[in-house]
């Protein structure tokens, strides 16, 4: 009686072990979703640093005292981004306003028309 417990179990973890390969074979079979003609994917370093409390066990003599004192890891990474052509360009239009220069894309389509010289009287003698 007491060996059907364990069985039982084996085979309930063998079922779920052949669930998940099915599924990990399912994913891997889609396509990956295509980028515009426009778009591209660029590689780039992703360097992070957090902190972890890493426990250090200290023994003086006889006695001994954990302590968990904060370290920091730096963690390199390759990130993927995918970029736009037509991103890149307001991009570097928001950085050219923000610099100072002027813009090169008229954004509104309203455009201020010069008035003519009856419509606009002179007020200076």
């Amino acid at each position: 009686m007491g060996s059907l417990p364990v069985v039982l179990l084996l085979c309930s973890f063998h079922a779920l072990t052949a669930v998940a390969q099915a599924q990990q074979a399912d994913a891997s079979k889609t396509p990956a979703a295509t980028l515009p003609p426009s778009c591209r994917e660029e590689m780039y370093p992703c360097t992070r640093m957090y902190s972890v409390h890493r426990p250090i066990k200290r023994c003086i003599g006889g006695i001994c005292i954990y302590s968990l004192p904060r370290v920091y890891v730096i963690n390199n990474e390759i990130c993927v981004r995918t970029v736009c052509a037509h991103d890149e360009y307001l991009k570097a239009e928001l950085c050219r306003e923000l610099s100072g220069w002027p813009r090169r894309v008229e954004r509104s389509t309203y455009k201020k028309r010069c008035r003519n010289r009856r419509g606009n009287p002179k007020n200076w003698a």
